[in-house]
């Protein structure tokens, strides 16, 4: 039965129904378009380009392992856990003669991948990153040679064919390439294409001779990956088992199918983590904003119907069947709304996808991946979603006895439910206790999820408080707006009687005030602290950056001989594991080091620091609990366990990364060993130095201060990164404030017409509008930017040491400005609409 009523009354009511279901339909669309994103990172394939020939792979562990052993109550629990790490684990050359040695096997070819970049006129080209390899492995690929012969020399090289294309090299040119090594000039000897049928669209690949790509690898008797060719007749999947038991003890794994691109591209197996992680996050956050803009909008839907249901109880209608009738009508609506949003889901998880791909956070050869999965998870949820919303509207209505049912529903109770105002309390403390807990994080990864939950716990308190801020803004404001005009003093007594209605549209306001400014000011706040410390810390005169892959050892080494006063600090950077834990590291060139470089330094000394030495900053000290003397195990980002010395905890680690390690240490394990950047410290001036280094074209030579605006840039493109991470929740909020309003003056139709018959002119009953609309921005504007500076500020404690974050004023009163423009405008236009009919007509209509 209360199905029928419940079509019926969805039937009738549409336009009441309306914003209940755009809410849910936005809702709907959110939480699929995350779900693209996490489903992309644990199911996205990375096909393979290169190694298309090679039916197996085998290369060495990507991953750092660790078993945790917990004895709790008597029992033991053992733990197996793994950690990817940040450059390319290598093979011992002893492994190709262990994987040719097992039956099956008909070629095990070594193959060697290693950073070679051609310098040529129209040869770089962003998203085909250029790779050095051996010519002996083309055979895994689908390269075959088209023109020419293949290297024998050490200086020759054969090209791609895309490659030659693009810089119009023809057999018989040079070509400069900036490797691992010095740069140096080659001679193209041949050049080579795909297959037919076979494209190879993400890379750009060069050839060398054996002894010359060995040089540039410079990772002697290692290899890169080994790729199997089987004997003819011989079972794949056979031949994986047995050459995963040859391998058994060792690093190895072997690997088949889709599963040899992410060997190929490392890149973009690590991007699954990452797009998990910000998949992750993103469905959170977006389903906590989701179920509170929809419990809103529900709760303001099930008001404006307060006397309908309210006559249904007069006539013996139980709670129960209001409540059920009421979860009929919300899972109509939301099945619906589910549908049609969870199908627009998909192509905005696309756009958001694309604009990773475009920012370089998601690489493009980790493809998306989409499946039914996400659908089914956005309209459950929004199904979920409504009737839960639903149940929380309805719990007033339900509980009141018939016969005070219709006097419930003409005027509103002057007393806020002590449910609500208990549940209201709690939120806070709530809000107070995570303001507190992110003021003691010290981690960017554990910080931001928090950051972004403790905006909307104390929304949440903003939405159960609601009416009793909204009774102490009118005790407050009511005076001033009195003495306004007759549209205000008739504006400051519907949000005095109407503090309930008044606060469904504060709290979408106050949401979308706060979060926005927390998303806006988080990257300044915390890349502020950041570039100053870096600014503080350099004390060279000059800072030598690359406009290629890096400032090659040649460089330096010509500054050195130039002038033997002249101090030059290579700088690399990486990514360590200290047991499962990441750190940001960089290597530093030992010698005359605090001529350059100053990091603040709090205990121990930089004057012996050398190739087994370590200095940490104060946050990894008390994280590893280690002091200068202490030794400190790193994972290196091949993998390579080291053990070092602390020589010394420095204070600013946020401008240089939480641990710094000997350069030559560091550059031996990562894929890039080029210095990212170079410390000068001379008497020398800018001319002259440009004039030693102009056979590095690539190098420039710029003060400190510019290399801050290098540093803001970078830092900038991960702020882009993160705007759009939440754009899609802001976009939401805005549309939650509009369509909140929108209801809430749409509802009021028959009030205007009463106030236009007893002498209200039109322009009086929009300047009262205009005045409510004012009110309530200027409410939302309040608590919207009190919540976003206690958890800025909390933030910023925890992250820089002190509780000054960086809030840009324009971009604030831009925020502002916005808010109050889509308050009015969605004030506005339906209250224009509403007072287009006659008043008499409205007045003497069925209700």
């Amino acid at each position: 039965m209360m199905l029928r009523y419940a079509l019926q009354t969805v039937r009738d009511r549409k336009g009441g129904f309306l914003g209940a279901f755009l809410a849910l339909m936005c809702a709907s669309a959110l939480v699929t378009a995350c779900g693209t994103l996490l489903e992309t990172g644990l199911r996205g394939t990375v096909h393979t380009e290169r190694y298309a020939a090679a039916p197996m792979l085998v290369s060495a562990d990507q991953n750092v392992h660790r078993t945790i052993v917990k004895h709790k109550k008597g029992k033991t629990k053992v733990k197996h856990k793994a950690k990817p790490i940040a450059e390319r684990a290598w093979l011992s050359q002893d492994v190709v003669r262990t994987v040719r040695a097992v039956p099956g096997v008909r070629r095990a070819v070594p193959e060697l991948t290693f950073l070679a970049e051609p310098s040529a006129p129209g040869a770089a080209d962003p998203d085909r990153p250029a790779y050095g390899h051996a010519w002996n492995s083309a055979a895994l690929t689908p390269y075959r040679l088209t023109e020419g012969s293949a290297p024998r020399a050490a200086g020759d090289v054969v090209v791609d064919r895309d490659l030659a294309d693009r810089a119009h090299l023809t057999v018989g040119d040079r070509l400069p390439v900036q490797s691992t090594q010095d740069p140096r000039t080659y001679r193209v000897t041949g050049i080579a294409a795909p297959a037919a049928g076979a494209g190879v669209t993400r890379q750009t690949s060069l050839f060398f001779s054996a002894g010359e790509a060995q040089r540039l690898a410079a990772h002697p008797g290692r290899v890169t990956a080994i790729g199997v060719v089987p004997e003819r007749g011989q079972d794949v999947a056979e031949l994986k088992r047995a050459v995963a038991r040859a391998l058994d003890g060792t690093k190895a794994r072997v690997t088949t199918g889709d599963d040899r691109g992410q060997v190929e591209f490392l890149d973009g197996a690590a991007a699954r983590v990452k797009l998990v992680s910000m998949g992750g996050a993103m469905g959170g956050t977006s389903l906590l904003v989701a179920v509170l803009v929809v419990v809103g909008t529900f709760t303001l839907s099930v008001q404006q119907r307060h006397r309908e249901l309210a006559l249904l109880r007069a006539i013996a209608a139980t709670p129960r069947q209001i409540r059920k009738m009421l979860s009929c009508e919300a899972l109509l609506v939301g099945a619906a709304a589910g549908a049609v949003g969870s199908l627009a889901g998909l192509p905005l998880g696309g756009w958001l996808y694309g604009r990773f791909v475009d920012l370089g956070a998601v690489p493009p050869t980790l493809e998306r991946t989409v499946s039914f999965f996400p659908v089914a998870a956005g309209l459950l949820a929004t199904l979920f979603g409504a009737w839960a919303a639903t149940r929380v509207a309805a719990r007033r209505i339900g509980r009141i006895r018939p016969a005070a049912a219709l006097s419930e529903a003409s005027v509103e109770s002057a007393r806020p439910a002590v449910a609500r105002t208990v549940a209201g309390l709690i939120a806070l403390a709530g809000g107070a206790v995570l303001v507190v807990v992110l003021g003691g994080l010290r981690t960017e990864a554990a910080s931001t999820p928090v950051t972004f939950l403790t905006v909307v716990v104390l929304a949440v308190a903003v939405s159960l408080l609601g009416p009793l801020l909204v009774r102490a803004t009118v005790a407050v404001l009511g005076r001033p707006l009195r003495m306004v005009g007759p549209g205000a003093r008739i504006a400051t007594a519907n949000l005095k009687g109407h503090a309930a209605r008044m606060a469904a549209v504060v709290t979408p306001i106050t949401l979308l005030v706060g979060m926005t400014c927390t998303v806006l000011f988080v990257q300044p706040t915390l890349g502020d602290a950041t570039r100053a410390q870096a600014h503080e810390g350099v004390r060279a005169d000059w800072v030598l950056a690359a406009q290629g892959p890096g400032i090659p050892e040649a460089a330096v080494r010509e500054l050195r001989t130039a002038d033997k006063g002249t101090t030059a600090t290579e700088v690399v950077r990486s990514t360590v594991r200290v047991g499962l834990d990441k750190y940001p590291v960089q290597g530093v060139t030992p010698a005359g080091l605090t001529r350059t470089w100053d990091p603040d330094v709090t205990a121990g000394s930089l004057k012996h620091f050398g190739a087994r030495s370590v200095a940490v900053s104060e946050l990894a000290a008390d994280q590893r609990n280690v002091k200068p003397g202490s030794t400190l195990k790193l994972t290196l980002g091949d993998g390579t366990p080291v053990t070092l010395t602390v020589a010394a905890v420095y204070a600013r680690g946020l401008g240089f990364g939480d641990l710094t390690v000997a350069h030559d240490l560091l550059s031996r394990h990562i894929d890039n060993p080029l210095a990212s950047s170079v410390l000068v410290s001379t008497g020398r001036t800018q001319e002259q130095l440009a004039h030693t280094l102009r056979e590095f074209p690539g190098v420039r030579v710029i003060s400190p201060g510019d290399a801050d605006g290098l540093q803001e840039a970078r830092q900038q493109a991960n702020a882009e990164v993160n705007i759009i991470a939440m754009a899609l929740v802001l976009a939401f909020t805005a549309i939650a404030v509009v369509n909140t309003l929108a209801m809430s003056v749409s509802e009021r139709i028959r009030e205007f017409a009463l106030l236009r018959l007893a002498g209200a002119t039109r322009r009086q009953v929009l300047r009262m509008l205009r005045v409510e609309a004012l009110t309530v921005v200027l409410m939302g504007v309040a608590l919207g930017s009190g919540i976003a500076a206690a958890v800025l500020s909390a933030f910023s404690l925890g992250m820089t040491g002190t509780a000054a974050p960086a809030v840009l004023p324009l971009t604030y009163l831009t925020v502002i400005a916005a808010a109050g423009l889509l308050a009015l405008t969605a004030t506005s236009l339906p209250g224009r609409v509403a007072l287009r009919v006659r008043p008499v007509t409205v007045a003497t209509a069925k209700e």
